[in-house]
Protein backbone atom coordinates (compact mmCIF):
# COMPACT_ATOMS: atom_id res chain seq x y z
CA UNK A 1 0.00 0.00 0.00
CA UNK A 2 2.97 2.40 0.75
CA UNK A 3 4.25 1.80 -2.82
CA UNK A 4 1.06 3.01 -4.30
CA UNK A 5 0.61 5.81 -2.03
CA UNK A 6 4.81 7.00 -3.45
CA UNK A 7 3.35 6.50 -6.92
CA UNK A 8 -0.17 8.45 -6.57
CA UNK A 9 1.75 10.90 -4.78
CA UNK A 10 4.39 11.33 -7.06
CA UNK A 11 1.76 11.83 -10.11
CA UNK A 12 -0.58 13.87 -7.88
CA UNK A 13 1.33 15.81 -5.32
CA UNK A 14 -1.86 17.79 -4.07
CA UNK A 15 -3.85 15.20 -3.48
CA UNK A 16 -1.12 13.49 -2.08
CA UNK A 17 -0.95 16.15 1.03
CA UNK A 18 -4.19 16.32 1.26
CA UNK A 19 -4.21 13.02 2.02
CA UNK A 20 -1.68 13.23 4.43
CA UNK A 21 -3.62 15.85 5.67
CA UNK A 22 -6.36 13.89 6.10
CA UNK A 23 -5.20 10.71 7.57
CA UNK A 24 -2.51 12.15 9.94
CA UNK A 25 -3.62 15.51 10.92
CA UNK A 26 -1.20 15.33 13.35
CA UNK A 27 2.26 15.15 11.49
CA UNK A 28 1.29 17.87 9.64
CA UNK A 29 0.12 20.11 12.52
CA UNK A 30 3.42 19.65 14.41
CA UNK A 31 5.18 20.29 10.97
CA UNK A 32 3.35 23.33 10.18
CA UNK A 33 2.23 26.35 13.18
CA UNK A 34 -0.79 27.37 11.26
CA UNK A 35 -2.74 25.46 8.50
CA UNK A 36 -2.34 28.49 6.27
CA UNK A 37 1.09 27.21 5.20
CA UNK A 38 0.33 23.86 4.00
CA UNK A 39 -2.84 25.23 2.14
CA UNK A 40 -0.52 27.60 0.37
CA UNK A 41 1.91 24.51 -0.05
CA UNK A 42 -0.99 22.64 -1.61
CA UNK A 43 -2.11 25.61 -4.50
CA UNK A 44 1.31 26.37 -5.34
CA UNK A 45 4.19 24.50 -4.11
CA UNK A 46 3.14 20.67 -3.77
CA UNK A 47 6.00 18.68 -4.62
CA UNK A 48 7.74 20.85 -1.64
CA UNK A 49 4.70 20.54 0.39
CA UNK A 50 4.54 16.80 0.06
CA UNK A 51 8.44 16.19 0.61
CA UNK A 52 8.53 18.44 3.68
CA UNK A 53 6.10 16.61 5.35
CA UNK A 54 7.71 13.37 4.87
CA UNK A 55 11.09 14.46 5.62
CA UNK A 56 10.14 16.50 8.70
CA UNK A 57 10.90 15.16 12.16
CA UNK A 58 10.39 16.45 15.29
CA UNK A 59 13.13 18.89 15.88
CA UNK A 60 12.84 19.56 12.61
CA UNK A 61 15.11 19.60 9.07
CA UNK A 62 18.26 18.48 9.04
CA UNK A 63 21.54 18.59 6.41
CA UNK A 64 20.78 16.80 3.17
CA UNK A 65 16.91 17.15 4.14
CA UNK A 66 17.33 20.54 2.85
CA UNK A 67 18.73 19.24 -0.42
CA UNK A 68 15.85 17.03 -0.81
CA UNK A 69 13.32 20.15 -0.56
CA UNK A 70 15.30 22.54 -3.17
CA UNK A 71 14.88 20.00 -5.45
CA UNK A 72 11.12 19.64 -5.04
CA UNK A 73 11.16 23.25 -5.42
CA UNK A 74 12.98 23.06 -8.50
CA UNK A 75 10.66 20.44 -9.74
CA UNK A 76 7.94 22.95 -8.87
CA UNK A 77 9.38 25.72 -10.87
CA UNK A 78 9.86 23.57 -13.23
CA UNK A 79 6.33 22.73 -13.58
CA UNK A 80 5.07 26.14 -13.69
CA UNK A 81 7.86 27.03 -16.36
CA UNK A 82 6.67 24.55 -18.43
CA UNK A 83 3.06 25.56 -18.36
CA UNK A 84 3.72 29.14 -19.37
CA UNK A 85 6.19 27.88 -22.06
CA UNK A 86 3.25 25.37 -23.53
CA UNK A 87 0.24 27.83 -23.33
CA UNK A 88 0.42 28.72 -26.92
CA UNK A 89 -0.78 25.41 -27.70
CA UNK A 90 -3.76 25.84 -26.21
CA UNK A 91 -6.57 25.18 -28.94
CA UNK A 92 -8.42 28.42 -29.89
CA UNK A 93 -6.02 30.93 -27.65
CA UNK A 94 -4.29 33.46 -29.49
CA UNK A 95 -0.73 34.12 -29.22
CA UNK A 96 0.00 37.67 -27.58
CA UNK A 97 1.65 39.93 -29.76
CA UNK A 98 5.30 40.67 -29.37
Amino acid sequence: MGCLFALFAGVFPRLGVFIVWVARPERVDAAFSTWIWPLLGIIFLPFTTLIYLFLWAPGGLHGFDWFWIGLAALFDIGHWAASITQRNQIPGRQPRPA
